[in-house]
């Protein structure tokens, strides 16, 4: 039996390597601290929902996907291993994030000028 056990390097690409391979903003909020829900999906086998962007103090960051542990506690359930996959995955998130903003604004745009129009 042959295991797969590759080195995440995320964007780079190459042989053995995960790449995220998609990436979905599914809930965009205008109000509040978190700004989307989202999930990735690497190299179109495995995928992680609920990974949440939150607007801190410093600017946007992502959250993994948790589970409440006891006196209020949270635990990560899938998060990365070290820095440079952390970044890499929040780097591929806020590409998709700023893509979604960008065409929400666009239609917003389109629609106040047709309703001028009209």
């Amino acid at each position: 039996m042959k295991l797969y056990t590759p080195s995440i390097d995320m964007m780079e690409g190459g042989e053995g390597q995960m790449q995220v391979t998609d990436v979905r903003v599914r809930k965009v909020a205008v109000e509040g601290k978190m700004k989307a829900i989202v999930s990735v999906t690497f190299d179109n086998e495995f995928v992680v929902h609920d990974i949440k962007i939150i607007e801190g103090q410093n600017g946007l960051f992502i959250a993994m996907p948790s589970r409440k542990m006891g006196e209020g506690d949270f635990r990560d359930i899938a998060h990365p291993i070290n820095s440079d996959t952390r970044f890499k995955i929040q780097q591929a998130i806020f590409t998709e994030y700023e893509k979604v903003n960008e065409e929400a604004e666009l239609e917003a745009v389109e629609t106040i000028s047709a309703a001028h129009e009209a």
